[in-house]
């Protein structure tokens, strides 16, 4: 007698009228369904991704074979779809077989719909850009405790941070170890030459321009390094009681985007000249000098030419421009149209003790209006970094805590 679970399965069984045969030149097609768009897989990725015992060790989700040539010349003898079990079932030149569950290969689809669903869902979610008449619209806040605690939470925080690019935390305690708990919640804190964690507040003989009650213009982080920190995280132990001390923010990636809407010419001079960024000095605990370089474009852009990475801090750009001479006079030009769009777009807020302002340092411009430290109330944060590696791996690991591959 069939059991419910059994009985269904029973009848998607019947339901499924899919076949399988080999296509030349090199692929194999499944067809599920009439009407439906049939999957279509290369023969030598069929081989590659073999899931046999032999090939494939499941345990580690690792390929067995050494492939140092590959199965390039091996072709499929002859192929069929097992309707019981639901799977493509394949017999190789050289006798060797293997199978796929029809469930896994949809997964692996090579159509438009199934690669740019895992591009968007798995893989990054798309960011959501933003002007100034935006701001209030896609800001989001979040409770401290709440993100601390609930996975939920923690998981929705991290999606702002991916989409919008920032995010603000309500309600911290006033405990200095607030942004370190955070980095640690998500994953790995990521240690740099200021240390694992930093004070932003104005310093004697500061090592820093963000040490002084000057205005701070709108800047990345750390351009200076080629593994950038990927987010900033910012805690507000003691706000200035004067009228400055507010957050500028600017969202790199939609003013990168207009540049290529409203100056062509000029955001592929800022793609592509290279600025050499650098930071010499001392800090931290053991006041270790360091001398950092990195050469990148103010705009950078993923394999995709999506925007990946934003380079802009005035204070940190060296006056050394290894680019040839005809280059120099074209890219301030560029430069000062990117920093005019930037201003423009840019919002301003002041955070409260207990407010954590978290942001994306790859795609957020951000910087401080001047304040005036008065006595008793000095201006005082409290910053750490975390990597985007650590941050996609722990929201992957919130959205499909079951994933297998």
């Amino acid at each position: 007698m069939l059991t419910c679970r059994h009985l269904i399965g029973h009848l998607r069984r019947q339901a499924s009228t899919a076949v399988a045969r080999v296509l030349a030149p090199g692929y194999v097609e499944v067809q599920e369904d009439k009407g439906q768009t049939p999957l279509k897989y290369p023969q030598v990725w069929l081989r590659d991704n073999c899931q046999c015992p032999e090939c494939f060790h499941a345990a580690t989700r690792a390929r067995k074979s050494h492939w140092e040539r590959g199965p390039v010349n091996i072709k499929v003898a002859k192929v069929d779809y097992n309707q019981e079990h639901q799977k493509l079932e394949v017999i190789w030149q050289d006798q060797h077989k293997s199978s796929f569950d029809l469930a896994w290969l949809r997964e692996r689809d090579f159509g438009e719909v199934a690669r740019r669903r895992y591009l968007d869902e798995v893989y990054k979610p798309p960011a959501q850009l933003w002007g100034k008449t935006q701001f209030e619209a896609v800001r989001k806040e979040f409770n401290y405790q709440d993100v601390i605690q609930e996975d939920a939470k923690l998981q929705a925080w991290l999606e702002a941070l991916a989409v919008q690019g920032f995010a603000i935390l309500k309600g911290a305690p006033d405990d200095i170890n607030v942004a370190k708990n955070l980095a640690e919640r998500i994953g790995y804190i990521k240690r740099t030459t200021y240390g694992d964690v930093f004070e932003v507040k104005s310093k004697p003989n500061a090592g820093n321009y963000a040490y002084l009650m000057t205005p701070l213009p709108l800047h990345t982080d750390m351009p200076y390094y080629e593994y950038k920190a990927g987010i900033n995280i910012l805690h507000t132990l003691v706000q200035s009681a004067s009228s400055g001390g507010a957050n500028t923010l600017t969202d790199g990636f939609n003013v990168a985007s207009e540049m290529q809407r409203l100056h062509p010419a000029d955001f592929e001079i800022l793609r592509s000249v290279p600025v050499n960024w650098f930071d010499i000095g001392h800090d931290g605990d053991a006041l270790r000098p360091f001398h950092s370089i990195w050469r990148s474009p103010v705009i950078c852009l993923d394999v995709e030419g999506r925007f990946a990475r934003i380079n802009q801090n005035t204070t940190k750009r060296d006056s050394r421009f290894t680019v040839p001479l005809e280059q120099a006079v074209a890219w301030y030009r560029a430069y000062d149209k990117f920093l005019e769009l930037a201003h423009s777009e840019a919002v301003e807020f002041k955070t409260q003790a207990g407010d954590v302002f978290v942001f994306n340092n790859l795609r957020m411009l951000h910087g401080r209006t001047a304040y005036e430290d008065a006595p008793g109330n000095k201006r005082h944060l409290v910053g750490a970094y975390v990597d985007w590696d650590i941050i996609y791996s722990k929201l992957r690991t919130l959205k499909y805590p079951n994933a297998k591959d």
